[in-house]
């Protein structure tokens, strides 16, 4: 068995991987470190280009697009280490970038993931929209960074680099012990894409599992790769999965009035999308909240499962009020300005 496997899922990005797996493989170079390349079903010259260019990797064909979801758990299911990372296909790791996060995990077996520090890849300086150094969420359902609030991404100053318990570690580079992954059901295939990573990382912390951040890691993100910000489809799946993984992990006494809310808040979302001329978002928005109320019933079981195996009622990292009012209102624009975290 594999010591750390990193595995990065590729779907169609052929020119991502000649560009971002050269990084991976040289700095991933260690007794016990495999990297693999899962193919989620690419149309493009991927694998042929794998098999030509980079034929120490270790190739998992599956057969079609499962989305990021379910081909990570399909990957995975090929897999025997004791921690995988998983890692899209548009991020530049840096030397030795692995040593902190293994080193930590080793001796912290209470922590079950965490992340290293993610910065921009087109602006070295700041941290990356997806992650920067660890991810939050407030009541509703709203997920921010250690260095990033809703918009607002901050420049990498120094003053996020200590190790801190996060709620959610980023899909983008998710380094997490196999056994745990596997233990809680690994990623909900259901979701495709999007808001994935949270609903695991919240039914990880709620069972009595840590998740921090380790900034002494760092890798670099292109981010958007798949689907670029505000693209529809993108804005579909991110608010009908967040109205998932809210029913899914919900406290009883907290989801009628959360929901209540939340209805609201979509809705002046639509308005804001309507308002800027922009149909389409206005539209995925609505579709989304239609889905969500379609299937929801079909996650009731999981719901029930997530409620009775939680062990920790009250997560410190998932904030009490909401972000929207801290940064419309109070104008907090930076994570070191919230008091949650004073």
């Amino acid at each position: 068995m594999e010591k750390v496997s990193v595995v990065i899922l590729n779907w169609n990005g052929c020119d991502m991987l000649r560009q971002f797996l050269p990084s991976v493989i040289q700095h991933s170079q260690a007794d016990g470190v495999e990297v693999c390349v899962a193919d989620n079903g690419s149309t493009d010259s991927s694998v042929e280009m794998l098999r030509a260019q980079f034929p120490a990797v270790r190739l998992i064909l599956l057969e079609q697009n499962y989305g990021f979801a379910e081909g990570y758990n399909r990957a995975l299911s090929q897999v025997e280490a004791e921690y995988v990372v998983l890692l899209n296909s548009d991020v530049e790791v840096t030397s030795q970038w692995l040593a902190p996060l293994t080193t930590y995990m080793d001796a912290h077996p209470q922590v079950a993931a965490c992340q290293p520090k993610i910065r921009s890849y087109h602006q070295k300086d700041k941290f990356e929209y997806a992650g920067a150094a660890g991810g939050y969420i407030d009541k509703y359902g709203y997920p921010f960074c250690r260095g990033r609030i809703l918009t607002e991404v901050e420049t990498d100053c120094g003053q996020y680099d200590t190790v801190a318990p996060v709620f959610w570690a980023t899909g983008a580079a998710l380094f997490i012990r196999l056994c745990e992954y596997r233990k809680v059901g690994g990623l909900d295939g259901r979701f495709f894409a999007h808001m994935e990573e949270i609903d695991l990382c919240w039914r990880l912390r709620a069972r009595g599992s840590e998740i921090v951040c380790i900034p002494q890691s760092v890798v670099y993100h292109v981010g958007g790769a798949t689907l670029a910000k505000e693209n529809p489809r993108k804005t579909y799946l991110n608010f009908r999965n967040n109205l998932l993984l809210l029913y899914k992990n919900l406290p009883t006494e907290e989801l009628i009035p959360v929901m209540r809310v939340r209805a609201w808040l979509d809705r002046l979302a639509m308005l804001r999308f309507l308002l800027c001329g922009d149909l389409k978002n206005m539209r995925a928005i609505c579709e989304a909240r239609k889905e969500y109320k379609r299937i929801c019933c079909d996650y009731l079981k999981d719901r029930e499962a997530n409620l009775q195996k939680t062990s920790v009622q009250v997560i410190p990292e998932r904030i009490k009020n909401s972000i929207l009012w801290q940064f419309y209102v109070r104008g907090v624009k930076r994570f070191s300005q919230l008091s949650n975290f004073k």
